[in-house]
């Protein structure tokens, strides 16, 4: 079952120092650096151009950008691992996280990087999973494995472990939230190694990079974004299988549920899920059967160079007033800025983004902004 991005790219190795120095500045973040690129036409430009316009948003001292030197000790040591750094449509990029409006710009790629292209189910779940929640994971992931799909997951204990350890042999995903080198939990490391045998590993996160607990939900963007749907095995209320879960939705992916015992805590969020419209599952069939019509979908890329560009215009000193006096600690849509604020769309962009840069501004999904 094949599956490729609508648009092939390929970096040259300048751009993708410039690229690795980019996103690895302060505040900078996927959308940031899209924003970037669109603004300035290149990430060199960019990198050039980030004083002025942080200074501009309200900086109070210069922003760290990383050197040329350091983005090429970062690139060797990946190197050196195995991991490949890859941008949106390049081979071994996978093609569905590739369209989303958060993907990362630098991917970092580990394994056979060919598996990658094709098509993707996430499974996630409690880490305290029970015997039956084990057992099913494995059914599932197995059965699903054998329909030529991958199974994506989080590395993690519980459902996580099981939902890899049977789909090994027929290619699994482990998608990680620390560094290549700072595997989470330290216990599946060997587990890694045999998933790199015939599947791979992703990171948007630096070599060296321990997860802390913010990092979790920026994976699990990437769990959801890579696959066709995610599919939901025990979760409590207010788990990280729930936030996978919300994420696929906004992201356009089924999402899938397996009920549970009411007297299970473990089985609350999966059986609101389902009292929520997620599609119910007791086989893999039920999986199969949703994916089958959006398999062929065309897939659009983000954050390409340089002729993705958006238009921006320089704002005046009343126009970025206007705009900020308009932000506050409660998301905004952008739409409203614009109309509220009398101003174009080009100036708004630009006025976010100097904020962004400052590390004043947030980005919500749905194109919504706060203040921070």
């Amino acid at each position: 079952m094949p599956s490729t991005a609508s648009t092939a790219v390929q970096l040259t190795e300048a751009q993708r120092i410039d690229w690795l120095r980019l996103i690895r500045s302060d505040n900078v973040g996927p959308r940031t650096f899209r924003s970037l690129i669109n603004h300035c036409g290149s990430a060199r430009e960019a990198l050039a151009r980030l004083p002025d316009l942080a200074r501009r948003g309200g900086a109070a001292r210069p922003d760290r950008t990383v050197s040329e030197d350091d983005a090429k000790r970062e690139l060797a040591a990946s190197r050196k691992l195995g991991v490949s750094l890859l941008a949106p449509g390049e081979p071994g990029y996978p093609p569905r996280l590739a369209g989303i409006d958060d993907a990362p710009p630098l991917l970092g790629v580990r394994g056979r990087t060919d598996t990658l292209m094709r098509p993707m189910i996430a499974i996630v779940g409690s880490r305290n999973a029970s015997g039956a929640g084990l057992k099913f994971a494995e059914r599932l992931a197995h059965d699903l494995g054998d329909a030529g799909f991958v199974i994506a997951s989080g590395l993690a204990r519980g459902i996580d472990q099981a939902a890899h350890r049977a789909s090994i042999n027929s290619s699994t995903l482990a998608v990680l939230a620390g560094g290549h080198d700072r595997i989470y939990p330290p216990e599946h490391e060997d587990l890694l190694y045999a998933i790199l045998e015939h599947g791979g590993a992703i990171s948007e996160m630096p070599l060296g990079h321990v997860p802390r607990a913010r990092d979790f939900p920026r994976r699990n963007r990437l769990i959801s974004g890579v696959s066709l749907g995610v599919v939901v095995i025990e979760a409590a209320h207010r788990s990280g299988s729930l936030i996978t879960a919300r994420i696929a939705a906004e992201q356009g992916r089924e999402v899938f549920a397996v009920p549970g015992s009411p007297l299970d805590p473990r089985a609350a969020g999966t059986n609101d899920l389902i009292k929520q419209g997620a599609a119910l599952v007791t086989e893999a069939s039920d999986v199969i059967n949703a994916v089958a019509a959006i398999m062929d979908r065309p897939i659009e890329l983000h954050g390409r160079e340089p002729d993705d560009v958006a238009s921006f215009d320089e704002p005046d000193h009343s126009d970025r007033a206007r705009i900020i006096a308009l932000l506050g600690p409660s998301p905004v849509g952008i739409d409203d800025l614009i109309r509220l604020g009398g101003a174009s769309a080009a100036v708004v962009r630009t006025v976010l983004l100097e904020l962004e840069l400052a590390g004043r501004l947030e980005r919500h999904g749905g194109g919504l902004v706060s203040m921070i």
